[in-house]
């Protein structure tokens, strides 16, 4: 069924998260693209920059802030700052707080890249008749830390993190072939079937987000997740990262067509 605010404009959207609701966004704003944040010093920019160039199944860029920036055309009128429901703040790799406004840590040095999320192509998936479990259950995605490496760039090194969906067996292929359609929101998943197979040892424990109840005659799909960066940052130990929590994203202006390839 839909989601409540899926009628939602994306900056009425953003105005509620601005004014402190906090929500996970999956299902809001039918139509439109959401993003992933991660914002890092100048002196960090050029290396994160690389490290998504060489791994863009998990760290496709839609847009980059420029240092002492807070908007641009993905959320016209609005705040990088203040317009996500839930960030994180990491300093040295530690998470050191989940805040729903963060304009006390903000510095005017760093950088933000808004990187493509998945929840874009989930419409497209509904649209075809393939159920989204973790909307249908009202629960945040589960996402899973993996054994597959980024190939590394600069300071920047870690592991891959994944979305998982459970999809109906005889609609696995179309599934693969619709978000295959969605480069720029990571696209066709990496990982079909046993969650063992790529390093996830218990799959009703995800790293991030919530469980879901994985129906009978469903398969695990995993699609490559923008979470990977907070992963990153943890490895590789940055002065300072800020980032939107995992599942609580950027809702932004950008129709989800726009990311649509033929």
């Amino acid at each position: 069924m839909p989601h409540p605010a899926h009628a939602m404009t994306p900056a009425a959207a953003r105005a509620q998260f601005r004014a402190g609701l906090v929500d996970h966004t999956s299902g809001y704003s039918a139509g439109y693209a959401q993003a992933n944040l991660l914002a890092v010093p100048k002196d960090y920019a050029f290396d994160f920059l690389l490290f998504a160039q060489r791994n863009p199944k998990p760290c496709p860029i839609l847009g980059v802030l420029e240092a002492g920036q807070y908007n641009s055309e993905l959320l016209p009128g609005g705040d990088i700052r203040t317009d996500i429901p839930k960030y994180r703040v990491f300093k040295e790799g530690e998470l050191i707080d989940e805040i729903s406004d963060a304009s006390n840590y903000w510095r005017d040095d760093l950088v933000s890249f808004l990187i493509g999320c998945s929840f874009t192509f989930e419409g497209a998936l509904q649209n075809e008749g393939i159920s989204i479990a973790h909307i249908d259950q009202g629960r945040n995605v589960p996402m899973y830390r993996t054994n597959i490496d980024c190939a590394p760039a600069g300071v920047f090194r870690g592991k891959k993190v994944v979305s998982m969906r459970p999809i109906p067996a005889s609609q696995v292929a179309d599934a693969v072939r619709i978000t295959s359609r969605y480069p720029a929101v990571h696209g066709a998943p990496i990982h079909v079937g046993d969650p063992a197979a790529i390093g996830i040892t218990d799959i009703n424990q995800p790293d991030y987000g919530e469980a879901v109840d994985i129906p009978a005659g469903t398969i695990p799909v995993f699609w490559a997740c923008g979470v990977t960066p907070q992963s990153v940052v943890m490895e590789s130990r940055p002065s300072l990262a800020i980032s939107h929590a995992p599942g609580y994203m950027l809702v932004t202006d950008v129709r989800d067509l726009q990311y649509q390839v033929p």
